[in-house]
């Protein structure tokens, strides 16, 4: 039987995962990919409370949270494709300086 300790334990590591993605940033494609794993991380927290507890609220959070997370991702990239366009690197380290 699945407990709501198991998502929770499932929840906290791929959020470790992604903050360590995060902390890491070796390119703007792992930073992006680090923070869906956070915002999937967030999602099973909310679906199991939602479940365990017999409530919509968390199910309405987790529709909300996709919605931002795709917003999100679509900016993310269209940034990437300017920044790969203009400096022909994606790495985070040579990115330190924001100007043309």
């Amino acid at each position: 039987m699945v407990t709501l300790t198991h998502f929770l334990i499932l929840s906290f590591i791929l959020f470790s995962i992604g903050v360590a993605g995060v902390l890491l940033r070796r390119s703007i494609i792992i930073v992006l990919m680090s923070l869906e794993l956070i915002f999937n991380s967030v999602n099973i927290s909310l679906a199991a409370f939602s479940y365990y507890l017999q409530t919509l609220n968390g199910t309405v959070l987790v529709v909300f949270n996709i919605t931002v997370a795709a917003a999100e991702v679509a900016i993310g990239l269209a940034i990437l494709v300017n920044v790969y366009r203009s400096r022909k690197s994606i790495n985070v380290e040579e990115l330190n300086d924001m100007r043309y």
